[in-house]
């Protein structure tokens, strides 16, 4: 092992400016460990310091490049050509808005642009005299069609708009899915009411919305008249106490004094309340040792103590049990010194002995020094055959030790790009054996199926401008919509007759609303179709036009670790299976639902799956129960063709590969079609944007972000209200602040400057991009916050470590720091300017200007600016440019012409950067000129007041100090 690993460093090169320009990774791979591979990506930046190209070995190699940029003067990316998703532009207005983009360009060569597939997309705001909140987003393909997918309609000032604290904020949301209404919203800026109306025809995927005009009587004659509501309740922190869905089930959560899940309840509609939760223990660091589930089924977590990874999840019917005491899962993991998982033991179930060979519940991983998954081992069903599209059909009953399992092994080769190639199977004891080959693209990371496509210069016609696959298999088309999510699917194609399809429809945040399956059976025409809800699924299946079934699912949304969905039938519920069954779903180290019990704790079904997806084993006590389970591999619901949706993009498990490029870009690594960095053992991805791991490593607090869980701002996905995206995300800060600072065991006086670090760092950077990392580093005794993009943490890390013109170096990156925690524990202090909360930004007649005394004679508090308490480096602030700026967010807010607005922002960007300001008398505050604010002439009377703490301003008020 040691031979594979050793000397395989990963070498980072700077240049001059600090800025990275190669990543040196040596590659080996355990079946010939002599041999070393040189691995090399480079960046090349232009003379600003801004990112302008990307290669990953493999292109680079080829000559090639997987991504170019052309930015602005301020660092905006306006132009991205990416060998994987096409090129893309990006404009803004004056006041920094999206104001047009244009998606899915192709090249047709010698570098000229294909605009033949382009999609342009506008945002329309509200006129200068008023706050300029987006108003609606038109979008113009390539053929000149024209349409306005999104309209924003505001409160008003009324009595009663204020009583429900709705006065400014988007209250009716026309999307490509109808309309999202919002009648009430918490102090905290949780939605308490919310009200979804379908567009008319939803289920035809040919129906595209449009609201043209400026009636929205109009535009709610599109709609249907069947209105679903979602009622919420919420306490004084933001913390949601219950929720109504719109079938009436009401679900109720109980918290500790530490704002952790205590226990949950579920009431069906005119039901009593059962437990889903009756309590949750937790340690002093914050993870989760014991849950005790309303079926009285408890979950154990074991960690290992020099790491804290997690290395035991036991699932148990406890004695005293009113079904008897049993253990029903306990998987053992064991890792590598890096955090690989090197072994997961079922030791809940038997060894087994079939055909001269001993199966036992145990999977076995290798990796090359990359950390690639380049084998696996494991048991699967013996009748099982090779891995396709369609899904295997559960073993009735339950395993027994007469049960035909037998061992498999998999093998997975990947190209210098990262791509998977090729996986081997081999179930020697079966002669199940077999080879899936993926060909991937010469010009870049886009790969198909071999059976779709042989050699490399096929691949990238099956791939639209944007990097969505045009087709599934053979025959089967996949069509996309204008915004690059997946339309439609035909699994059967009939000529001359109807084809089975099966379509989706999305909201304004490119989240799945609406699922229609048809399927030609006989003579008639099956109709399956799903809505989804907030906790709540409606299904529907009809044959021809009667309606055979209609089945409310209820997902429990705070039900632990593991996920519960409750089956209620209206009409149609099959025989063999109880209304209102209770499903608890038990999964493992990356979210697989592997073990199904009900409300009694009896097992409904059990479940394995291959590293990258795809079912290895599956039993169930009976075949009604097994058609009802949709969750499956990584807790995904698995479409029938075979997909699993994620939320923001499809995954096919067959080939490890995503059906489209990553539209969060290169968070997750230059390769977007890479699924979890090709370790699926221990990474897992959440939606479809960004791979994140099981646990944080002790010392580093990690919190990814990656792209606002309510879809913020982005030229190339759509848009949706600033007002209404911003207050439930600046909750999850405020929440992660007090939580981390608790389970770092800091002092309680440091969440209050922590939280608003973050949050401001969020508002004025991150609001309206596709992701970032906070962390909290403890170094030398001291303790650090810094905030960067996801894919520059690593790099923000260094510097600050290093402790070396850390501010510049940040500056560079976008990312900024904050000193938590000095050596020998002397905190930072709370400047009082900024914890001011009743005084206006606009102050007028202020305090005088104290002359000649600028900020770099005014010494701070003592204190070394190196990072690293031991350094020589001068404690002046004059000696170090750059500065993090805080409560821009305040002053984003205020409502001023774009003249102003421009005004304001070179004169925070001359902050930053560290410009020299006059102190106010009796005052800790500095001032720098507004020159030509309010329409006044030479340098006018109005500064841009700020404090100084360390490398940190904070800015306090617009004044007028004469």
């Amino acid at each position: 092992m040691s031979t594979v690993y050793s000397n395989t460093p990963e070498v980072r090169v700077y240049d001059n400016r600090g800025l990275s320009i190669r990543t040196i990774e040596y590659h080996r791979h355990p079946d010939s460990p002599d041999i070393t591979q040189e691995r090399i990506t480079r960046h090349r930046h232009d003379a600003r310091g801004f990112q302008a190209q990307s290669a990953d070995p493999r292109m680079h190699e080829a000559g090639r490049m997987n991504l170019r940029y052309l930015t602005d003067l301020f660092g905006n990316v306006l132009h991205t050509d990416s060998a994987d998703a096409g090129a893309t532009l990006a404009f803004g207005d004056a006041a920094g808005r999206p104001f047009m983009s244009i998606i899915n360009i192709s090249h047709a060569g010698d570098g000229i642009w294909d605009l033949c597939k382009a999609i342009t997309r506008t945002w329309q705001y509200e006129a200068p005299s008023l706050p300029g909140r987006p108003l609606s987003i038109t979008e113009t393909t390539a053929e000149g069609i024209t349409r306005i997918l999104d309209r924003f309609v505001y409160a008003g000032n009324s009595d009663t708009e204020k009583a429900q604290n709705l006065a400014g904020q988007c209250v009716s949301h026309y999307d490509a899915a109808g309309l999202q209404q919002t009648d009430s919203i918490s102090l905290t800026g949780i939605p308490l009411y919310v009200t979804r109306r379908l567009l008319e025809g939803a289920d035809n995927p040919d129906v595209v919305a449009d609201w043209l005009g400026a009636d929205t009587s109009a535009w709610n004659d599109l709609l249907t008249t069947e209105s679903f509501t979602t009622l919420t309740a919420s306490d004084a922190t933001g913390a949601v106490l219950t929720t109504t869905d719109a079938s009436g089930n009401m679900q109720r959560m109980a918290y500790n004094v530490a704002g952790q899940l205590s226990g949950s309840w579920l009431s069906l509609k005119g039901g009593k309340e059962q437990a889903i939760i009756r309590s949750v223990t937790w340690s002093a660091a914050g993870q989760k040792l014991q849950e005790v589930q309303g079926n009285g089924v408890v979950t154990s977590y074991t960690y290992e103590p020099e790491t804290q990874r997690l290395i035991g999840i036991r699932v148990e019917r406890p004695a005293g049990h009113t079904t008897g005491a049993k253990v029903l899962q306990d998987l053992r993991y064991e890792y590598d010194p890096v955090g690989n998982v090197l072994s997961i033991t079922n030791d809940a179930e038997e060894t087994r002995f079939w055909r001269n060979q001993k199966v036992v519940p145990e999977n076995m991983y290798t990796y090359d020094s990359l950390y690639q998954l380049v084998s696996a081992t494991g048991r699967e069903m013996a009748n099982a055959a090779q891995q396709g599209c369609g899904l295997p059909s559960a073993t009735i009953h339950l395993p027994t030790d007469s049960t035909a399992f037998t061992n498999y092994t998999r093998t997975y080769t990947y190209d210098n790009g990262g791509n998977l190639t090729r996986i081997r199977h081999h179930a020697p004891a079966t002669n199940n054996t077999y080879t899936t080959d993926i060909t991937v693209s010469d010009r870049s990371n886009r790969g198909v199926l071999s059976s779709l496509a042989t050699t490399p210069a096929a691949v990238d016609a099956l791939f639209t401008a944007g990097g969505q696959q045009k087709q599934l298999q053979p025959g089967q088309q996949l069509v996309w919509t204008t915004r690059n999510e997946l339309l439609k699917v035909s699994p059967v194609v009939r000529e001359g007759n109807t084809d089975d399809r099966e379509s989706y429809r999305y909201d304004s945040g490119s989240q799945r609303v609406l699922k229609v399956s048809t399927q030609k059976t006989g003579n008639s025409t099956q109709v399956q179709r799903a809505m989804y809800l907030p906790g709540l699924e409606l299904r529907m299946t009809a044959a021809g036009s009667a309606e055979a079934e209609n089945l409310q699912v209820i997902t429990v949304g705070n039900a632990g670790r593991a996920q519960v969905r409750v089956l209620h039938w209206e009409s149609g519920r099959p025989p063999g299976i109880s209304n209102g069954q209770v499903r608890y779903s038990y999964d493992g180290l990356t979210g697989n639902s592997g073990l199904e019990v009900d409300k009694d704790g009896h097992v409904i079904s059990m479940e394995e799956y291959y590293p990258y997806g795809g079912t290895a084993v599956w039993t169930a006590r009976g075949r009604v129960e097994a058609d009802y389970k949709t969750a499956r591999y990584s807790g995904k619901e698995r479409d029938a063709t075979g997909l699993y949706y994620y939320g923001y993009r499809y995954y096919q498990p067959y080939s490890g590969r995503w059906l489209s490029a990553d539209p969060a870009g290169t968070v997750d690594g230059l390769n977007l079609f890479r699924m979890v960095r090709n370790n699926p053992i221990r990474f897992r991805d959440i939606d479809g944007r960004l791979s994140v791991e099981e646990l944080s490593i002790i010392g580093i607090a990690v919190i990814i972000f990656a792209l606002s869980i309510l879809n913020a701002m982005k030229g190339a996905k759509g848009i949706k209200n600033e007002e209404v995206a911003i207050n439930p995300m600046i909750d999850k800060l405020k929440e992660y602040a007090r939580s981390k600072i608790a389970n770092e065991g800091l002092s309680e006086s440091l969440v209050a400057p922590f939280e608003r670090f973050i949050i401001s760092e969020y508002e004025s950077k991150y609001k309206n991009k596709s992701g970032f990392s906070i962390k909290i580093l403890k170094c030398n005794d001291s303790v650090y916050a810094y905030v960067s993009p996801y894919e520059k943490a690593e790099e923000a890390e260094r510097i600050i470590i290093e402790g070396v013109d850390v501010g510049r170096k940040l500056n560079k990156i976008n990312a900024s720091y904050l000193l938590l925690e000095r050596a020998k524990n002397q905190t930072i202090s709370e400047s009082s300017s900024s914890a001011r909360t009743d005084t206006s930004i606009f102050e007028l007649k202020g305090s005088g200007v104290m002359k000649n005394k600028n900020i770099s004679s005014h010494k701070p508090e003592k204190a070394t600016e190196r990072m690293i308490p031991s350094s020589n480096v001068s404690a002046s602030t004059g000696g170090q440019r750059g500065f993090m700026i805080v409560n821009r967010a305040r002053f984003d807010e205020l409502n001023l012409n774009a003249i102003d607005r421009k005004i304001l922002n070179k004169a925070i960007g001359d902050i930053s950067e560290g410009k020299v300001g006059y102190k106010l008398e009796n005052t800790n505050e500095y001032v720098v000129d507004l020159a030509g604010f309010r329409g006044q002439k030479g340098r006018g009377a109005f500064r841009l007041a700020f404090t100084q703490e360390q490398r940190t301003r904070t800015l306090t008020r617009i004044i007028d100090p004469h």
